[in-house]
């Protein structure tokens, strides 16, 4: 669906575009469009870069294993059907703590992991599980310390501070987390205590 309101946004554009006698600012807009894009996408590889390396050095210097210790005792409030010593707990618990850190390249493979772990776990095998609700709500909500790819396109942008929306992010995700947490938990004793 997604697709075909892209398509026609795009054709409608071409049409206005030809209407107005425009039609060659679009093709040249189009090509400095895509020379940009790539521009950024090279800049942005180095400052990515830099940020996953320092954020690999805070894990080897055991920053994720700490965040781990304290993200498990919420974790288990949470999702009180996995048991703690089950691979999906471990994968949850890698996947909050990647995003809290702002790695998302580095939460996918831990979220696709602990979905496939959790429907190992759910006895409804065509229906999700709360548990797996409850985890999406918060690998989509999750709290973010350190937002490195926003930080990223502030400096390519030539900020003065790309640093700064730290703190709003900070706020923002903490917002959005607690509001899935307590929409999922509403949702859940409405629709999964009923039986």
């Amino acid at each position: 669906m997604v697709n075909v309101i892209w398509l026609i946004l795009l054709l409608s554009g071409i049409l206005v575009a030809a209407l107005n006698g425009n039609l060659p600012l679009v093709t040249s807009a189009a090509f400095d469009a895509v020379a940009y894009a790539v521009k950024v996408a090279i800049e942005l590889i180095g400052v990515i870069s830099l940020w996953l390396g320092l954020l690999k050095i805070a894990e080897k210097a055991g920053l994720v294993r700490l965040i781990s210790k304290i993200v498990a005792p919420i974790a288990s409030l949470l999702f009180p059907d996995v048991p703690r010593s089950h691979p999906a707990f471990f994968a949850i618990i890698m996947n909050l703590s990647a995003n809290f850190l702002g790695l998302g390249n580095a939460a996918t493979p831990f979220g696709l992991k602990a979905m496939e772990h959790l429907q190992e776990l759910n006895p409804e095998k065509d229906t999700a599980s709360p548990s797996m609700i409850t985890f999406l709500a918060l690998n989509t909500s999750c709290i973010t310390l350190i937002p490195t790819l926003v930080i990223s396109l502030r400096s390519q942008a030539g900020s003065a501070d790309p640093a700064e929306i730290i703190g709003a992010t900070v706020l923002a995700t903490t917002c959005g987390t607690v509001f899935a947490i307590v929409f999922n938990s509403i949702l859940k004793r409405k629709y999964f205590h009923k039986h």
